[in-house]
């Protein structure tokens, strides 16, 4: 089984890794284990990726391990984000895409019960929090965030907070983003 287009993507971005070669995933999985403490061989890592032509269903495990790698619960949660598809001019109705910004536009998003964060959007997918209100984002976190899907959980890739890397963050898991505005 080779894993979605879009889910390779979010593998690549996590992992800063392009998977170019099958070398990567020996990284990869490396950055997996030490992130969730589950191993994922190499060699299951390049067939999922498409490295290695191979259908054979992985195990659930190995499925529910890359979707905590990636901020999600389990698989099925991972698995129910829509694939946007790998070829467009414009982003969907409701998407914000990061590589679409400029620096210093501002991103505020809102989500149940009664959450509001604001971002000032630094480039490269880097993000820092400028107004935070009942969230467990704080003012002064910076972020990384591929993008902003309106009625879908924000997938954070990683938060440092002062200068510590905190890891993944899911925000919205229930109810997904309520609005997304975006000031230039």
């Amino acid at each position: 089984m080779k894993l979605p287009f879009h889910i390779v993507q979010l593998l690549k971005a996590k992992s800063g890794s392009e998977l170019r070669q099958p070398s990567d995933c020996e990284i990869l999985s490396l950055d997996i284990e030490s992130k969730t403490g589950v191993h994922i061989g190499s060699t299951t890592l390049k067939r999922l990726v498409g490295f290695a032509q191979d259908e054979r269903t992985p195990h659930a495990s190995t499925l529910d391990a890359i979707a905590r790698y990636l901020g999600y619960a389990h698989w099925e949660e991972l698995s129910k984000i829509e694939d946007k598809g790998n070829s467009d001019f414009d982003a969907p109705e409701g998407e914000v895409r990061s590589a679409d910004l400029l620096p210093d536009a501002c991103v505020e998003i809102t989500y149940l019960p009664d959450r509001k964060v604001r971002f000032l959007y630094l480039g490269n997918h880097r993000y820092r929090v400028i107004e935070s209100l009942n969230s467990k984002l704080k003012v002064g976190d910076e972020v990384e965030i591929l993008n902003f899907v309106l009625h879908h959980p924000l997938l954070v890739i990683n938060v440092w907070r002062s200068g510590e890397s905190l890891g993944h963050f899911t925000a919205g898991r229930v109810s997904g983003l309520s609005s997304i505005v975006v000031q230039s």
